[in-house]
């Protein structure tokens, strides 16, 4: 059914009020979308076929920038409990010697290691367990979500069917957190594009005492007969995917024999299969992620082998992305053209992420021909350039295209900081350490070398920016000298922690106000008494 179709229940339906916003899927990116929301008083309510958490494991890692994205969400600590950090990946060759290794720090920039294995039911019971205690949000699980439709301006229109018969919701904005099969994606008429990798792989998780080889990160071995990768998840969890040659799945021997470089499995041994499937590993992204207030999130909007543990990150960094601007547009009346830039700055960076897996996974199953023994060869050169492999574990997180909340025409020192991300730092607060983002809220901020202008000082009051000096911090002076590295003295961040706009060394206003000032302004704002003064001031700055 699509947007522009009817979507109504029969007459005697429940009618229920209108909603700021309605999710359809309570994945970990749908509940962390609710949660992000909350924090903005935004309501929810999560609709999900599924009563319970899905019992078996799917994603297992997460980088430092996507832990950043739970701690805004309230759950890092939670997680971090259920969470193993990872020394970062090799590849090897079909004789399992190592062509290659991307270390990961134990602390990245973002303040968190730099990966960090889970299990994927663990994770959702954390964000369900906060999504209970959050009176914003609502879950209804046991749904059938039946029909999306939209109307010209109108609200969405969300049916769906549970034990009691169908009911009907409408809300300002409704977004589709529920994975490849999506209705949503469906509902706006939104079509995949075939990035070009499609294999049958097997997916064997396991829970054993028994001793297993391994390096305490993620292998991929680089084997066009039999490629493979493996990874400890936590104290007695691991995994193995192996590619199909034959469609078939491996019955015990053939098992045991794929298992033998890591594992000695003997009749009897401690070894539980918790889970042995098949998986379509594809490369695929959505031809658009919107249409009207309705929005494509995660695997809805992108799918990517798994072969850099990047799948679950894109789609919570899609919901970090969109959540505060919809807040913005929704609590603050921002211009609706700032919702264009979730699509705009979000699918370059998921389409990057895609292309680097479907290159790994070249490097890993290639096929048999010259031509892969070519790509091997070179990519056994190639990791041994000084600096290349730093710069790959770099390359999850770069800086966001050029656009309205990223305007990139001046870019000052070697690194630019405007598009980038902020570090997060521990600092001193009311003298205790506490991570960065602690100290500056939820909202815009404002890191500054130098007292700022009163010039300066209005605009920054009229986003609501808090203003932090980087003198005193505690933080071994770490930011100041980012600042210095990067020419500026002072940084506009987003409440994502983007870089937005900059003030040069030596400058005393923002490079580009008036590019992204006009999507920014707002008509309302709270508490009331400080409506006016926004609404002048953000005025003044586009003028």
């Amino acid at each position: 059914m699509t947007v522009d179709q009817a979507a109504e229940p029969p007459d005697s339906a429940p009618g229920p009020g209108h909603l700021p916003v309605v999710i359809v899927g309570a994945g970990p990116v749908g509940v962390t979308a609710a949660l992000l929301l909350a924090r903005r008083g935004i309501r929810t309510v999560v609709l999900e076929r599924h009563r319970e958490v899905y019992p078996l494991p799917r994603a297992v890692a997460i980088d430092d920038e996507v832990i950043r994205i739970l701690q805004a969400a309230g759950v890092q600590e939670e997680f971090t409990a259920i969470a193993r950090p990872a020394r970062g990946l090799r590849l090897l060759d079909a004789r399992h010697r190592v062509m290659a290794e991307f270390p990961r720090a134990a602390q990245g920039e973002h303040g968190f290691p730099q990966t960090s294995m889970f299990d994927q039911p663990a994770l959702e019971r954390v964000l369900r367990d906060a999504l209970t205690d959050t009176p914003e949000a609502e879950l209804r699980d046991g749904v059938e979500v039946l029909g999306i439709a939209q109307d010209g301006d109108g609200p969405v229109r969300v049916s769906y069917r549970d034990d009691e018969g169908e009911h009907l919701l409408r809300a300002d904005t409704v977004l589709g957190c529920d994975g490849a099969n999506s209705i949503t994606r469906d509902a706006i008429g939104s079509t995949w594009e075939n990035l070009h990798f499609e294999e049958r792989w097997t997916v064997v998780d396991v829970r054993t005492s028994l001793p297993v080889r391994c390096w305490e990160g993620v292998e991929q071995i680089c084997d066009p007969q039999q490629p493979a990768t493996f990874m400890r998840i936590g104290e007695d969890r691991y995994r193995w995917e192996f590619r199909l040659r034959d469609g078939s799945e491996p019955d015990h021997e053939r098992l045991r024999e794929l298992l033998a470089p890591w594992v000695d499995l003997a009749d009897g041994a401690d070894f539980e299969v918790v889970r042995q499937a098949q998986y379509t590993f594809r490369a695929r992204i959505a031809d658009r992620w919107r249409h009207g207030r309705v929005f494509l999130l995660g695997d809805a909007a992108h799918l990517t082998p798994p072969f850099v543990g990047q799948g679950l990150c894109a789609g919570l960094r899609d919901a970090y992305n969109l959540t505060w601007k919809l807040a913005r547009v929704l609590q603050q009346g921002a211009d609706e053209r700032l919702l264009d830039t979730y699509e705009s700055e979000r699918k370059p960076h998921a389409r990057h992420l895609i292309r680097l897996a479907v290159a790994m996974g070249w490097a890993m199953t290639g096929g048999q021909d010259r031509a892969a023994a070519l790509r091997r060869g070179v990519l056994g050169a190639a990791v041994r350039i000084p600096g290349l492999t730093s710069a790959a574990a770099r390359d999850f997180s770069p800086a966001l295209t050029a656009g309205p909340l990223v305007r990139r025409r001046v870019r000052l020192g070697r690194h630019g900081l405007v598009g980038g991300f902020c570090p997060q730092p521990l600092v001193n607060i009311d003298g205790r350490h506490a991570r960065l983002d602690e100290l500056l809220g939820d909202s815009f901020a404002v890191l500054t070398a130098l007292p700022l202008p009163p010039s300066l000082l209005a605009v920054t009051d009229g986003l609501g920016a808090r203003t932090v000096p980087v003198a005193g911090l505690g933080d071994d002076n770490r930011l100041a000298a980012w600042l210095r590295e990067g020419r500026a003295s002072a940084v506009l961040l987003r409440p994502d922690r983007v870089v937005m706009d900059v003030v040069p060394a030596g400058g005393d206003t923002f490079t580009d106000t008036a590019g992204w000032a006009s999507l920014l302004h707002t008509t309302r704002s709270t508490p009331p008494s400080q409506r006016s003064t926004e609404t002048r001031l953000l005025r003044s700055t586009t003028r």
